[in-house]
């Protein structure tokens, strides 16, 4: 399978160049050349299916040429040994896909654990060793940590925005040890991420490493994210009504990764595009202008991205044609008054407890059905609300039972190491291991 760069579409390079390399030097993104026209009938049939007998079946469409089939089973089976399973609130109309069951509690272990086994394939073939740089909102970093945590050759190097995670997410990524190191920013989540492009960008540290990203950023921790989708499909498809999927988006990785599943065949009707008030997309959608601003602190910290990356990729499965994506997605976004009021309602009315990000999806998705009300809803619950115990415990009004999984982290020592918002602090910090 072949990949280009979104700012030169005729620049391509092959799978292992395109998940190792992650970003190519002239600060595009990478997009598969072609994706198979696989169709309703193939997702139909492999979406009866668990997660990972739905990633082999997807995967070996994608990439069965590039590695053995039964090494491709064994790596996605590694990747995933939890489930994703979808929770109706209402009988037929509005479910949840519970996306918290992988072992940081957040949806992007998905995306994190498989990347780190198919790094790890091509890693043992060619003897390579690579440094992963991240920048995270939030759940990335935990994700990532976990999902490389003691990987032969590899180094992970987290930056994340110093007082902007929860106490939960910030002890996933400071206490592993090992090959994680975490950058402690003195600024915003869109800081961290143009330090990290800014470093696969920069020459001296391209000699000295093979830098690689375990953001969405880098294309193979987008697709997998496509899986859950389907399995999330599979749950509902005999409800008789069409599908709608509604994503707590900030840097548009997770929904841009329903829509290239979409595209490749699975029969959709709708993606809704949630936010918080960093909105800059549902305003582009409804606009057509899109108008990066600085990210704005909510409760829902982990979509707090004022200039998401993925948006190019979003417009790119589009081909760039702005009627095609408004007819697809459609966007809205919620503040944290709302935010807060979609949690208590739904905790009073189901008994459901919800983070701050999957009520904003929620929101998004009831927006959304009181104008196509004969639609079978899913919005995404992207973490498992104990990430943000202190926050939900006082909307709700009643205790959140922390996994053990998160309460073993709770008496860890953090260790970071505090850095200026800038680039070139970032470059102190690596290269001094090169001189």
């Amino acid at each position: 399978m072949k990949f280009y760069s979104t700012r030169n579409t005729t620049f391509t390079v092959d799978m292992e160049e395109a998940l190792l390399r992650s970003m190519p030097l002239d600060k595009g993104l990478y997009m598969p050349v072609r994706l198979p026209e696989l169709g309703p009938d193939f997702f139909n049939r492999i979406s009866d299916g668990s997660l990972a007998e739905i990633a082999y079946a997807i995967s070996l469409e994608l990439f069965g040429s590039e590695i053995p089939a039964d090494r491709l089973k064994s790596l996605v089976d590694q990747a995933f040994p939890f489930d994703t399973p979808v929770v109706f609130l209402e009988d037929g109309k509005t479910a949840v896909l519970e996306l918290f069951h992988g072992p940081s509690q957040a949806f992007k272990d998905v995306g994190a654990r498989y990347m780190a086994a198919m790094m790890g394939y091509f890693l043992e073939r060619s003897d390579r060793e690579i440094h992963i740089l991240v920048a995270t909102s939030g759940d990335t970093g935990g994700a990532v940590a976990m999902g490389f945590l003691g990987v032969k050759g590899v180094k992970v190097t987290i930056l994340y925005p110093s007082g902007r995670v929860s106490e939960l997410q910030e002890k996933q990524l400071t206490t592993l040890g090992q090959n994680i190191t975490a950058l402690e920013v003195d600024g915003s989540f869109d800081d961290c991420q143009a330090m990290v492009k800014a470093a696969f960008a920069d020459e001296d540290l391209n000699a000295a490493y093979n830098l690689a990203s375990a953001n969405s950023i880098n294309i193979f921790r987008l697709i997998p994210q496509g899986f859950y989708y389907v399995r999330a499909f599979g749950q509902v498809k005999d409800c008789g009504k069409p599908v709608v999927f509604s994503t707590p988006s900030g840097n548009f990785g997770n929904l841009s990764a329903g829509v290239l599943v979409h595209r490749m065949g699975l029969p959709v009707q709708q993606f809704v595009a949630a936010t918080n008030r960093n909105h800059v997309v549902p305003s582009y959608l409804s606009t057509g202008d899109f108008s990066p601003h600085p990210s704005i602190s909510t409760i829902s910290n982990a979509m707090d991205v004022g200039n998401p990356s993925n948006f190019v990729r979003l417009t790119h499965l589009f081909d760039e044609d702005y009627d095609r994506l408004t007819e697809q997605v459609t966007g809205y976004w919620f503040d944290d008054e709302a935010t807060r009021n979609a949690m208590r309602q739904v905790y009073q009315q189901y008994g459901y407890v919800m983070c701050p990000h999957t009520a904003v999806g929620y929101l998004g998705l009831q927006s959304y059905q009181q104008q196509n009300p004969d639609t079978c809803g899913i919005t995404l619950a992207t973490a498992h609300p104990a990430k943000f115990k202190e926050l939900v415990e006082s909307v709700i009004e009643h205790p959140v039972d922390v996994p053990e999984a998160l309460a073993v982290l709770m008496n860890r020592e953090k260790q970071s190491i505090r850095i200026p918002a800038n680039f070139e602090a970032l470059k102190e910090y690596l290269m001094p291991a090169t001189v």
